[in-house]
C-alpha cells in the first residue's frame, strides 16, 4: 500500500492507525503535510493512543488549522464588510464556506486564499470597492490582466497587503472558455445563508462544484484534498436529507457536470468509503489512472509517477482551452519568461 493510501485509509478509519509502524508513520505524516491533509488528519485521530511523536506533531498541526480558520472567517468578514450594499449576502467558496457553515469538511481543513462568487452583473462594483478598501492586484501584467478579464472565471487575483490574505473573486466556477459551462446564475440564485451576511452554494451545488474543481479544472493537484471534501460533503448532507441522491443527480445535469460528479462518488467510495449509491461504486478502467495520480507520492512525500503527472497537466491545459487558443496562450507566456530570463 502506497504511502497516499495508507493516509487515505486511516482518514477514512482512524483506528488503522493503531498498526502503523514508525516508518509508515513518517511517511504518512510526510504526505499528510504534502497534501495539506495534517491539520484534518490530526482532527481524525484526537484522543486516540498514539506515539508521544506523532502526538505532538499532530497537536500542533491541530493549532496551526484551528488559527488557519480564524484568519479566514476574520478575511471573510472583512470582504464582507467592503461588499456591503454591493454583494449581499456574500457567498463564499471552497475551505472558509466549510469552516463559516460548520460543516464536517471544515475540521481541521488547510484554508489558502478567501474565494468568493459575485453575480457577473455586480463584478465591476465589486473590484472598485475592494480596491477602495486596501486589496491590491497580484498580477500587474497586461497581458496577464487581459487574459483574466477575457477568458477566465474570475478577477485577476487580488491580495491585502496589511493581512497578507488573497481574495479571488468567481463570477462562475470555471474558465468560460471550458468545455464545461455550469450555470452560474442559479449558482447565485440558490445559494443558502449561513448567518452573518455570509452564504454558500447549495448543498447540491456545493458538491458539483467541488467535483468540477477536482476533476475539470486542473491536473489534480491537491486532489486528496479535495476529494476528502467530497466525502464529507456526501456523508453531511445525504444523511440529513433521505432525497439527496436524486437532486444531486438533477443538479449535476443542469449545471452539465453528471459525469465528473459520478466520477466523484466512485473515487470518493474507493478511497474512503463514502457511502454513496450501489450504482456509483464500481470504478471504470479510467478512474484507476485518476487514482493512480492521486496517490502519487513516495514516502518522503516527494511527487512521483511523473508521466502520469505530465498527462494529467497536459489534460487541464486541454479542458480549459480549445487547441489554437491554447498554442497561443503558451507560446505568448514562454515567449514573456524566456525574455524577462
Amino acid at each position: 500500500m502506497t504511502p497516499a493510501r495508507t493516509l487515505a485509509a486511516v482518514l477514512a478509519d482512524p483506528s488503522a492507525a493503531e498498526a502503523l509502524t514508525p516508518g509508515a508513520w513518517a511517511a504518512v505524516l510526510a504526505v499528510a503535510q504534502a497534501e495539506q491533509l495534517i491539520g484534518t488528519l490530526a482532527v481524525r485521530l484526537d484522543g486516540l493512543p498514539l506515539p508521544a511523536r506523532v502526538a505532538a506533531l499532530l497537536h500542533d498541526a491541530q493549532a496551526t488549522a484551528l488559527e488557519g480558520r480564524r484568519q479566514a472567517l476574520w478575511e471573510a468578514e472583512m470582504a464582507r464588510r467592503a461588499l456591503a450594499g454591493i454583494v449581499e449576502p456574500l457567498i463564499l467558496l471552497k475551505g472558509t464556506a466549510f469552516v463559516a457553515a460548520g460543516l464536517a469538511a471544515g475540521q481541521g481543513r488547510s484554508i489558502g486564499d478567501l474565494d468568493i462568487l459575485v453575480p457577473r452583473d455586480r463584478l465591476d462594483a465589486a473590484e472598485t470597492a475592494l480596491l477602495a478598501h486596501g486589496w491590491m492586484w497580484v498580477k500587474p501584467d497586461p497581458y496577464d490582466d487581459a487574459y483574466y478579464r477575457r477568458w477566465m472565471h474570475e478577477l485577476p487575483p487580488l491580495i491585502h497587503p496589511e493581512r497578507d490574505r488573497m481574495i479571488d473573486v468567481h463570477h462562475t466556477i470555471l474558465p468560460l472558455t471550458a468545455r464545461l459551462r455550469p450555470e452560474a446564475g442559479k449558482l447565485v440564485a440558490d445559494a443558502v445563508p449561513i448567518g452573518g451576511g455570509l452564504a454558500m452554494l447549495s448543498p447540491t451545488d456545493v458538491v458539483v462544484h467541488a467535483a468540477i474543481h477536482l476533476f475539470a479544472d486542473g491536473d489534480l493537484s491537491g486532489g486528496l484534498r479535495n476529494l476528502w471534501d467530497i466525502d464529507r460533503l456526501l456523508r453531511e448532507y445525504a444523511e440529513a436529507d433521505g432525497g439527496y441522491w436524486p437532486s444531486l443527480a438533477t443538479r449535476s445535469a443542469d449545471h452539465g457536470a453528471v459525469a465528473v460528479v459520478a466520477r466523484a462518488m466512485r473515487l470518493a467510495h474507493a478511497l474512503f468509503g463514502t457511502p454513496v449509491p450501489q450504482d456509483s461504486q464500481r470504478l471504470r478502467l479510467s478512474d484507476r489512472l485518476f487514482l493512480r495520480c492521486l496517490l502519487a507520492r513516495d514516502g518522503w512525500a516527494r511527487e512521483s509517477r511523473k508521466l502520469t503527472r505530465l498527462g494529467f497537466y497536459i489534460r487541464s491545459h486541454w479542458m480549459r482551452m480549445p487547441p489554437a487558443m491554447l498554442a497561443r496562450h503558451l507560446w505568448i507566456k514562454w515567449r514573456k519568461g524566456a525574455s524577462a530570463g
